[in-house]
């Protein structure tokens, strides 16, 4: 296991996002980590997208209330965030782990672990992936490369659709296998520190469900089949049959709601216990994680968890550490 590197000024990277909605690390001339890259896809919608606050405040984000500095002047809940940010009060980057995310109609972002891989592509918010990245980062000696494949608004049973699935493919399932493989083939263009060891496709993380439970009809019914049947067509694309899968539970506040959404959740839960999954898929559970929306910077957007930090912090947490499991288990078969 490997503890943090040194990082560049945060101010430095940060800039570097704003002005060009990349950020490289001027000072990782070389490698950090050892190769090959492993490397992790983080799919999903919008809540994938990453809408966890930062700093925002005011009457728009509700005088900041479950914002990161928010929960950061907290002295219960200082602690855990600890490791986000250098005593000088800026944020901290990992040259051990990089991310690359290509948004919906919006430029690359590819750079370094840091502040500035949600959709916005701003220092203002954040997602799963931050969290994530720092556990996975911590238990891996290699070169990490987390890939998002995150689009709001896009449902399993139409957008996601896997081929064996029947039907039309989903667009997105085709791109988000379009956009695995751009990653994999271009890390010297992304990631200049890449040292040409090569890297390997080491986990895939779903964490999805809004869309498809606003069809109870046609998409909640087939969730589960549909969900099988992603991580059998994504393993057969990658020729990786045992490859590491984690399944979020859909957050929010349909955590507790009954009929369509309690429907939806056990069938993610289903696909995850499946025999032919065993000690290859996790399902992890997000129901505590959920935060009341009057102690939220967006208390009307649930569909996003409120922008809760804490929420988008805990579940990456949670992620992350159901991914290392994963990682550390011993082979399906294995008595």
């Amino acid at each position: 296991m490997k503890g943090h590197l040194p990082t560049i000024a945060a101010s430095v990277v940060l800039a570097a996002v704003l002005a060009c909605a990349t950020c490289v690390s001027a000072a990782a001339h070389r490698q950090a980590g050892r190769s090959p890259v492993k490397v992790f896809v983080l799919a999903g919608q919008s809540n994938m997208e990453g809408q966890a606050v930062v700093d925002l405040s005011g009457k728009l984000y509700n005088e900041g209330r479950g914002t990161l500095v928010a929960l950061m002047r907290d002295p219960a809940k200082a602690p855990l965030l600890a490791h986000l940010r250098n005593a000088d009060g800026t944020w901290v980057v990992r040259d051990d782990v990089w991310v690359r995310y290509q948004r919906e109609n919006r430029p690359l972002l590819a750079g370094p672990l840091t502040m500035g891989f949600s959709v916005y592509g701003d220092v203002h918010h954040f997602g799963a992936e931050l969290q994530f990245g720092h556990v996975v980062g911590d238990h891996l000696e290699n070169q990490v490369l987390l890939v998002k494949t995150a689009w709001g608004g896009k449902s399993l049973y139409r957008d996601f659709r896997p081929p064996s699935s029947g039907g039309s493919v989903g667009p997105y399932y085709t791109r988000m296998i379009s956009e695995i493989r751009a990653a994999m083939d271009n890390l010297k263009k992304d990631f200049p520190a890449y040292d040409g060891g090569g890297c390997e496709l080491a986990g895939f993380v779903w964490w999805h469900g809004w869309n498809d439970g606003c069809e109870p009809k046609t998409a909640v019914p087939e969730y589960e089949q549909n969900l099988v049947n992603l991580i059998r067509d994504v393993r057969k694309e990658f020729n990786a049959p045992r490859l590491p899968v984690v399944i979020g539970e859909l957050t929010g506040p349909w955590v507790d709601a009954p009929g369509t959404w309690d429907t939806l959740r056990k069938a993610q839960a289903a696909a995850a216990a499946r025999p032919e999954f065993a000690r290859t898929v996790a399902f992890v559970p997000t129901r505590q994680f959920v935060r009341k929306p009057e102690e939220s910077p967006n208390p009307s957007h649930g569909h996003h968890e409120f922008g809760n930090a804490e929420t988008y912090f805990l579940v990456g947490d949670a992620l992350g550490k159901a991914m290392v499991k994963l990682l550390n288990a011993p082979p399906p078969d294995a008595p």
